[in-house]
């Protein structure tokens, strides 16, 4: 019993030792962070880039205006469809009803065959017009991050900036200090400039 009394005597004695040393830590750090804004000029430090594509005003704006056009080119799409099927069924109906002789029906037959192909090669055309409006909205956000990214570090002297995605478990940074992560003034500096952009256009 003796034994066990000193084994967790000491035990304990180690523990408050430990606990010691990293209140002594936390407090040097708090006390650190008082003074020094943000991670030192030389570190590695990390954005994530999910908060930064939805709460960036430019990626809000770019973003509308482009859902807007593929909304409108997706109606376009999907009248002319509409239209061309309704003509297929009203052909179909005819045919069932035997209201068409066969050479009537043989040149209807053909029109409607040049209206599918003439559509689907519109339809073609548009959605390749749409991939193209979202991958320019993509490439223009990606440039003025970019950008302004580098502006930012040449002030701040970062050894490395590393851009992070997904909630669950996000990549490439799994785990990291919250201290390095400069989310908040990426996005910050971000709006400023965009507001500054827009200030600029508008006169």
């Amino acid at each position: 019993m003796k034994k066990i009394a000193l084994i967790l005597s000491a035990a304990g004695m180690i523990l408050m030792a430990v606990s010691c040393k990293t209140g002594d830590k936390a407090a040097a750090a708090t006390e650190g962070s008082a003074v020094a804004e943000g991670p030192a000029a030389g570190a590695i430090v990390y954005f994530n880039l999910d908060r930064v594509l939805d709460e960036y005003d430019m990626a809000n704006d770019l973003r509308s205006v482009v859902e807007t056009k593929v909304g409108s080119i997706q109606q376009e799409i999907n009248r002319r469809g509409s239209k061309l099927e309704k003509d297929v069924k009203s052909f179909q109906d005819k045919i069932d009803k035997g209201l068409l002789t066969r050479s009537v029906a043989e040149v209807q037959g053909q029109k409607l065959q040049e209206q599918q192909n003439n559509f689907q090669q519109y339809a073609t055309q548009k959605q390749q017009e749409m991939a193209e409006e979202q991958q320019v909205m993509l490439n223009q956000i990606a440039d003025a991050i970019k950008t302004f990214l580098d502006e930012y570090n040449a002030e701040k002297k970062y050894a490395m900036i590393i851009s992070t995605q997904g909630a669950v478990l996000p990549a490439p940074v799994a785990c990291a200090d919250p201290e390095l992560d400069i989310t908040d003034d990426i996005l910050e500096g971000l709006n400023a400039a965009y507001v500054k952009t827009k200030a600029k256009e508008t006169k």
